[in-house]
């Protein structure tokens, strides 16, 4: 799902710590444009030293030394006093990724899906299985592909339009209403979700990113499962498939077990738009590059895409 796309590129990670023999040292992942990061001399080579018989160049009375005047460059009064009251450089100057970024990108992604939706819902709704497949693929291309793609990342929001429109459509007309409420109940979980993570009431440690990465390789066993049943076995369980089947619960009654499985698959992705939020974070204090904006938004996109199916189906269920 979302989380693991960003995981899987080393840009919203950590920085490694790399050991030199006996000693080790913090390297950055990045370094800003412009600058180069100091290495010394590798390990197993000496330094080297002047050839001997090569006199040293003592520089003259008030000249810098020939080793200082290599790259310096001279600057009057004026030219010094307009670059210290210059601004400080911003993302946008360094090349580097900030929040915008992925907003806009992210932005453009889900305008592309309403958009592409609303002509599928009118038009041919039918498209949605095409879609569906295709959104599937070009999803599995993106998450694996370590530079980001901004034509296939842009194609998954078509096909993912495509998809939703007309599934939307499919469950509008046998339950008036659901797409609507699907939506708000999606954009709610977002903002409270965004509003707990800044406010520090989660913490993204590395037990609870092993939590949901186990729970969520735990629920796509589920899915596929499920899956197989409503292709060949949808006349014995339902249309949802296991969702279907009614559990017993104690002081509770009998409850679908899909409205069980819906409510854990909804707070499961809202943990994992809470990891996505906590590695955007990480990668814009990283000075990771602009171009892993889209990146960020594709992982981001692709949870609220899940968000909005599981609360769509999870309202179906309570319908029924």
């Amino acid at each position: 799902m979302a989380s693991p796309v960003l995981r899987s590129h080393n840009a919203f990670k950590a920085p490694q710590k790399v050991t030199y023999g006996q000693g080790s040292s913090q390297q950055p992942l990045f370094t800003p444009p412009g600058q180069q990061a100091h290495q010394g001399p590798q390990y197993g080579q000496s330094y080297q030293q002047p050839q001997y018989g090569q006199p040293y160049q003592q520089a003259q009375y008030g000249q810098p030394s020939p080793y200082q005047q290599q790259g310096q460059q001279n600057y009057d009064s004026a030219q010094l006093n307009q670059m210290y009251q210059a601004p400080a450089a911003s993302p946008v100057d360094t090349g580097r990724m900030s929040y915008d970024d992925v907003i806009m990108r992210t932005g453009a992604m889900l305008g592309t899906i309403v958009v592409v939706g609303a002509i599928t819902w009118f038009t041919v709704p039918g498209l949605f299985i095409v879609g569906a497949i295709v959104g599937l693929v070009l999803g599995l291309v993106n998450a694996f592909k370590r530079e980001p793609s901004v034509g296939l990342i842009m194609a998954y929001a078509v096909a993912q339009g495509v998809f939703l429109g007309g599934i939307s459509a499919f469950f509008e007309t046998m339950y008036p209403g659901i797409v609507i409420q699907a939506v708000l109940a999606s954009g709610v979980t977002f903002g409270v979700t965004l509003a707990l993570y800044k406010s520090k009431k989660i913490q993204v440690t590395p037990k609870f990113q092993r939590g949901v990465l186990i729970a969520l390789l735990g629920y796509g066993a589920f899915c596929l499962v499920n899956f197989g049943l409503m292709l060949f076995a949808g006349d014995q369980f339902g249309a949802f498939g296991l969702r279907s089947v009614e559990v017993n619960i104690p002081v509770i009654g009998t409850v679908p077990l899909g409205a069980l499985i819906g409510v854990l698959a909804v707070i499961l992705a809202a943990m994992s738009l809470v990891i996505d939020f906590d590695m955007i974070d990480r990668g814009v204090k990283a000075g990771v590059p602009v171009r892993y904006s889209w990146t960020a938004a594709f992982g981001l996109t692709v949870t609220l895409v899940w968000l909005y199916l599981e609360f769509l189906r999870l309202l179906a269920i309570f319908r029924d």
